[in-house]
């Protein structure tokens, strides 16, 4: 774990003009996601020769980036996302941030990044969730969604580190992930690859996400919520969604999840239902699972489920997949499975405080 040398205070500066309470409030009603921002933002610099420093809680505001910022040219950023929940009693609470700080720490290793001390990161979060804890939706199930990012600033070009990065945390109410609503989501099988071995599938950098853009778009333009990439080797295997990990739940009570082999990203929410999985009784095992062993399980009722999982959408149930060679199948009923929904019930009461946090999980912001 890294930790800071020194500890730094933080600066807080005064919003000259937050929004108005009745604007917010009609904001927090109908928040969607990704949608709005809170009044204020962390920012931490850091330097070759100073290391982090700067520490400022402040408004919202505009970056002043110079053209040739590297993070323009080489694409030297990775973010995290985590939420910030209500609990029963009233109070705020962070749910695993330290293990988005820590995989913010790998990100930043395979970008050539500087590491940010972990409970500098969590205290960053904390510090926003303090000042902007009147953003917390009104609408049933609503979060209040945290995005640490980190960029390269250096005004320079030639492809080489950054010498000056930005650490930044701003929030945004959250309501549904899932514009459509629907009770199960619909996946296509893409043809583009979305990662591959020694590359950078297992960081959270914005370049991933920029080259899944095309193929999501593919996946809308069809009718569907999402798309499944598979290995770039064999273009069999499956590996995940544009942002999710993925489960299979079989009849025989077996759940299976791809592993961790460097292409996929280490989700914090696929590691939490893993514990509680087993917790259940349930046999769960990290293998390779391939395209058409999903299609036929899902026709024989060997495969029973599938769900998507990852902080923005908590637990998904995928109801239907359509391949552009193979055509559709539906998995299970094609709505919400028993199992998924126990899952996803246990892991929303444990981070709403509605049940026992037995793995000290729950972060309270007092």
């Amino acid at each position: 774990m890294a930790s800071a040398t020194l500890p730094l205070s933080f600066t807080h500066i005064a919003h000259p003009a937050p929004v108005p309470a009745e604007v917010r409030a009609n904001v927090l009603a109908e928040p969607g996601f990704g949608k709005h921002f809170s009044d204020h933002m962390v920012t931490i610099q850091w330097s070759e020769d100073a290391g982090w420093h700067d520490a400022v809680v402040g408004p919202l505001q505009p970056l002043s980036l110079h053209p040739a910022a590297s993070v323009l040219h080489y694409a030297q950023e990775i973010f995290e996302g985590l939420k910030a929940y209500r609990l029963a009693d009233g109070a705020m609470a962070l749910f695993r941030p330290e293990a988005n700080a820590a995989r913010f720490n790998a990100s930043a290793r395979r970008l050539a990044m500087p590491e940010l001390p972990e409970d500098l990161f969590v205290a960053a979060c904390r510090e926003l969730v303090k000042v902007d804890r009147d953003w917390f939706p009104t609408v049933e199930g609503g979060s209040l969604y945290l995005r640490p990012f980190m960029i390269a600033t250096e005004a320079f070009l030639g492809v080489r580190p950054a010498k000056t990065y930005s650490f930044i945390v701003i929030a945004s109410p959250a309501g549904n992930y899932f514009k459509s609503g629907a009770p199960a989501v619909s996946i296509w099988v893409s043809q583009y690859t979305r990662a591959a071995p020694g590359g950078t599938g297992a960081a959270k950098c914005g370049g991933n996400y920029a080259a899944s853009l095309v193929p999501q778009a593919e996946a809308m333009a069809k009718g569907h919520d999402q798309t499944v990439f598979l290995d770039a080797a064999e273009h069999r295997w499956i590996e995940e969604l544009g942002g999710m990990n993925l489960y299979f739940v079989f009849a025989d009570g077996t759940l299976i999840t791809p592993p961790l082999t460097g292409t996929i990203l280490p989700g914090i929410t696929r590691e939490s239902l893993l514990t509680l999985a087993r917790e259940e009784g349930l046999t769960v095992r990290e293998e390779k699972y391939a395209i058409d062993q999903w299609r036929a399980d899902a026709a024989s009722g060997k495969l029973v489920e599938t769900f998507a999982c990852g902080t923005a959408a908590v637990v998904t149930p995928v109801g239907r997949v359509t391949d552009p060679v193979d055509g559709e199948f539906v998995i299970g009923s094609g709505g919400p499975g028993q199992l998924t929904q126990k899952l996803r019930q246990r892991l929303v009461s444990i981070q709403r405080g509605e049940a026992a946090d037995t793995h000290g999980w729950v972060m309270r912001l007092d």
